[in-house]
């Protein structure tokens, strides 16, 4: 499996979306509901602790292409620098 971009969503009411290749075949992941905040554009610490121990059972898919890996670890990741939580998120995943 390999991330091959992220990039803005053309897709009504999402904010990004993530091109993987897994098995030689593209999959995308639309994610990050459009006009919600997330950690990257509020910074508040606490909110940010909220989000991750509401969706925290997102994880238990143990799959990183989904939505809920993706919204996790990129909008409401240790950073409040999308590109540093998509390089952090590459690494963790080995992608």
């Amino acid at each position: 499996m390999k991330l091959l971009s992220i990039a803005h969503s053309e897709k009504a009411g999402k904010k990004l979306k993530a091109v993987f290749e897994v098995n030689g075949r593209q999959r995308t992941t639309h994610f990050g509901a459009a006009g919600m905040d997330d950690y990257t554009k509020t910074k508040d610490k606490e909110q940010r602790a909220r989000y991750r121990t509401r969706h925290k059972k997102d994880l238990e898919t143990g799959d990183p292409t989904r939505a809920g890996f993706l919204s996790y670890y990129i909008l409401w990741g240790d950073s409040t620098d999308v590109h540093t939580n998509i390089s952090s998120y590459r690494r963790r995943f080995g992608l």
